[in-house]
């Protein structure tokens, strides 16, 4: 799987340990940046990878700020993303399995390296579920096109 990274300023020293663990699993890390701890804007960031996945240059997206929240809320202003910010194993699986999640946020001040491990494991390793969780999925699409215009 292709999967594209981001990060803020509090955020890039975990994403470089996420992109190392997407190569142990086998995946592409495409690394959008930042690659330093001088202060940038996370919004850049959340938009470089909610477009990369929107060109299909990426399968999911992985983005990491200093609380996840921040580039969440950044993300899921893009029509076509579904991000969630997540700091447990199971919100991870969940929100691909119940919300077709495509970019899943992490808090590097939040969560450490193990635990980011078990998150990125999870999120990755769950798929949509489809069913009943599908008619509300399109419900949100449907939002989106009523105030911001789906892809």
């Amino acid at each position: 799987m292709r999967i594209a990274l981001g990060s803020d300023h509090a955020g890039f020293r975990l994403k470089d340990e996420i992109a190392g663990i997407l190569r142990e699993m086998g995946h592409e890390a495409i690394d959008l940046g930042t690659d330093s701890d001088e202060s940038v804007d996370y919004p850049d960031f959340a938009v470089k990878v909610s477009e990369s996945i929107l060109a299909g240059e990426a399968d999911l997206g992985i983005l990491v700020c200093g609380t996840g929240l921040g580039m969440a809320m950044a993300a899921n202003k893009v029509p076509g993303i579904r991000a969630a910010a997540v700091s447990d194993t199971f919100s991870a699986r969940a929100a691909r399995e119940h919300n077709d999640a495509n970019v899943l946020c992490i808090g590097a001040r939040v969560v450490g390296s193990g635990l980011a491990r078990d998150i990125v494991t999870s999120f990755l390793g769950a798929s949509f579920q489809g069913g009943r969780h599908l008619r509300r999925v399109e419900k949100m699409k449907e939002i989106e096109k009523k105030y911001g215009g789906a892809r």
